[in-house]
């Protein structure tokens, strides 16, 4: 926590070069439970040899996310073929020829590549550089499972897919508007701007369908008066039904026009498709507006009067508005309100999509993605001097659905855990052991270890980002990319996943390939390469000498002018979705604990919303009654994909009733892979499920 190395947890940013309890802004002492949980996998014992002849595949099946977690960490080669009760201890030799070998026998686009959020830009864009000289574009990260619906969205709208304010901002806005998410379990330090802003008078707008504890009132360790007292948090919270955000959100936007306060003179100066836009609201009914939002007129009324109030207002959401088959209209109906009375495109205001891994946006930001961008795409063939594939590629779905029609054969996973992001368990297990190699480069076990194996899965150990000896860099959510000094490693066994990366380079590209893979060792020289070839990363070629992070040019937005080729932002419509559902089958939403970060479960208990176990649903006490079913009640959770048995039924009244709560990624076995057709990112929300008691 001392050392100067970016938090492993969510991308609110902590560390790098201004100190481990740091954040961009020099706030100190930030720090969260996760980041010491992060910690303390990463400090445990390695697996000692003997664990892999003595513990069985069929065994480590039965393993919870957190008992898998918990068997040390990860510190030779291991392997497992079709057919064995074991995994296999190997070289790292022979580990590096078997996937060489394999990758020489295949098509390249018989591969596809899955990067997590917690490896280094330098390693991402040194695995997705290979991948493309191997001669694929099937190149895709974890985004798609999260918040490819926000990029597309605000690209759609303001012509930049990342948040449009720095961290400062906060300490300037008057309202917070914090949709779809719950900060205080996923992201707790943006809790203590939440709390400034409501201490110098500031409002805080909850929109959520669940109450959630530590967003009516949280305790900050870093301050003294709030940990004693605690520190209110929500001014006004609004319950919509799980889908109904987006018709709440357009009847906040018409109410604002219709009031006569929305920016006339900026819609007019800066927006197109403003008329359209404002008559489209006019049409709209108020009787719909409340029927498929699940929200009330006067409630409606409420935000937006806080709304025209404030002078800088700040619009934040997580995975609630982007895991949805609308999700991208979601996000753009955000953007759309900011832009009513001029909240983007000046300081204190603006759009912050909160992201999960503290990576994740620097893995796209640096080439991971099917489609480079096309400055990118010229500037790394101009300094390959060759062509690189010009094939579409595929996205993370796309993929696995490929893979399931045994025309795909191997999958290389830089970090993560691909199994267990995934809709549809049942789908993701069968798709995945149709593969003939699996590769996954991670620090410690996790279900996808266990679940979904090709006839060859293959897991290397590597190092986690405090024991590099060489320096990396992340990006936060607020497009802040920092230096991490590394360390030493913990014991022997684990490698650099750069090193890793250049070695299959060497043995897979030969002495033919256009890049010297052996200097790509050197981080400093993968640094240069970023910083000739990604706009706005300029300041990477230098950052080894002036110890400088940097603000990524050409993505905050203090004036209204927007990255789209007009310059202005785009207003978009569209029709406000049914509500699904009925008194038989509930909206289901599937939550992280308050133990977990994205898959990795730390603790099976989930302190906020007190429940002492994982195997519950979560249901409003109406529903519970309705249904002739009664609290802890052993109950089969149905949906159209799949089912769950002896699920306990928990009595929980901050979930509007119609709607329940489980959790995720045991929950992903219900959830059909229906997915938001603009963006490709599934609906993790909303899936109708049936509760039946148990035979």
């Amino acid at each position: 926590m001392r050392s100067r190395n970016a938090c492993k947890t969510c991308a609110l940013g902590m560390g790098g070069q201004l100190g481990g309890m740091v954040n961009e802004a020099g706030g100190f002492p930030e720090v969260c439970k996760k980041s010491l949980q992060a910690m303390a996998a990463d400090m445990q014992s390695p697996i000692p040899e003997s664990f892999w002849s003595k513990v069985s595949i069929a065994q480590l099946k039965r393993f919870s996310p957190r008992e898998l977690e918990s068997c040390g960490r990860l510190s030779q080669p291991v392997l497992w073929e079709k057919g064995a009760k074991y995994y296999r201890p190997l070289t790292w030799s022979e580990a590096i020829q078997r996937i060489t070998r394999r990758l020489h026998s295949i098509e390249p686009d018989e591969s596809f590549w899955y990067f997590s959020g917690r490896s280094s830009n330098e390693a991402g864009f040194l695995l997705q550089l290979f991948a493309r000289l191997y001669g694929t574009n099937n190149i895709n990260n974890c985004s798609y499972y999260c918040h490819q619906a926000s990029g597309v969205g605000l690209t759609s709208s303001i012509g930049s897919g990342t948040a449009t304010i720095v961290l400062d901002d906060l300490d300037q806005s008057d309202l917070v508007f914090l949709i779809g998410g719950n900060p205080a379990s996923n992201h707790p330090r943006l809790m203590t701007s939440l709390m400034k802003l409501r201490r110098r008078g500031g409002q805080v707008i909850v929109i959520n369908p669940v109450v959630e504890t530590g967003l009516v009132n949280f305790k900050i360790p870093s301050d003294f008066r709030s940990m004693l007292f605690g520190s209110p948090i929500a001014s006004l919270y609004i319950q919509p039904h799980i889908g109904g955000d987006l018709a709440l959100l357009t009847g906040v936007a018409k109410r604002i026009v219709e009031s006569g306060q929305h920016d006339s003179v900026f819609l007019d100066q800066y927006c197109q498709s403003s008329q359209a836009w404002l008559e489209w609201l006019r049409d709209l009914r108020w009787e719909e507006i409340e029927e498929k939002s699940g929200v009330t007129l006067a409630s409606i009324n409420q935000i937006a009067d806080l709304y025209s109030r404030s002078r800088r207002a700040v619009f934040a959401w997580t995975m609630g508005i982007t895991h949805h088959a609308h999700g991208v209209e979601n996000v753009q109906s955000i953007a759309n309100l900011a832009l009513a009375r001029g909240m983007v495109g000046k300081e204190g205001a603006g759009l912050m999509p909160i992201r999960g891994h503290s990576n994740v946006q620097g893995i796209g930001s640096v080439g991971v993605t099917p489609k480079l961008k096309a400055t990118i795409f010229k500037r790394l063939e101009d300094r390959l001097g060759a062509s690189l594939p010009m094939t579409a590629g595929l996205d993370t779905l796309a993929c696995m659905e490929k893979a399931d029609r045994s025309q795909l054969k191997f999958a290389c996973c830089l970090g993560g855990n691909l199994y267990g992001s995934n809709p549809d368990s049942a789908f993701a297990e069968r798709a995945l052991s149709k593969l003939q190699t699996l590769v996954q480069l991670n620090t410690t076990l996790n279900t996808g270890h266990v679940h979904g194996l090709a006839a060859e899965t293959i897991i290397l150990p590597v190092l986690a980002r405090d024991e590099e000896s060489q320096k990396t860099t992340q990006e936060s959510m607020f497009n802040y990319v920092r230096l991490s000094d590394g360390g030493v490693p913990r014991f022997h066994g684990p490698r650099s996943e750069v090193d890793v990366i250049c070695e299959l380079g060497e043995k897979s590209l030969g002495e033919q390939s256009v890049v010297d893979w052996s200097r790509m060792r050197t981080h400093k020289e993968v640094r240069r390469w970023i910083g000739d070839v990604v706009p706005g990363w300029e300041a990477m070629e230098e950052i080894d000498r002036s110890q400088k992070e940097f603000q990524i040019a050409g993505r905050t937005f203090h004036t209204p002018h927007f990255g789209t080729e007009s310059g202005k932002a785009e207003l978009h419509t569209h029709p406000l979705p049914s509500l699904r559902g009925d008194r038989q089958w509930l909206r289901l939403m599937t939550v992280r604990s308050e133990g977990q970060f994205n898959t990795v479960v730390y603790e099976d208990a989930d302190i906020y919303r007190g429940q002492d176990r994982r195997d519950v649903i979560l249901m409003n006490p109406q529903d519970i009654r309705r249904l002739g079913l009664h609290p802890n009640q052993s109950v089969r959770i149905e949906s159209a994909t799949g089912h769950m048995d002896s699920i306990l039924v928990r009595d929980y009244s901050e979930i509007k009733e119609g709607n329940c709560l489980m959790y995720y990624p045991e929950a992903n076995v219900l959830v059909s892979r229906h997915v938001d057709p603009q963006s490709r990112t599934p609906a993790f929300k909303g899936e109708l499920v049936r509760v039946v008691a148990a035979d």
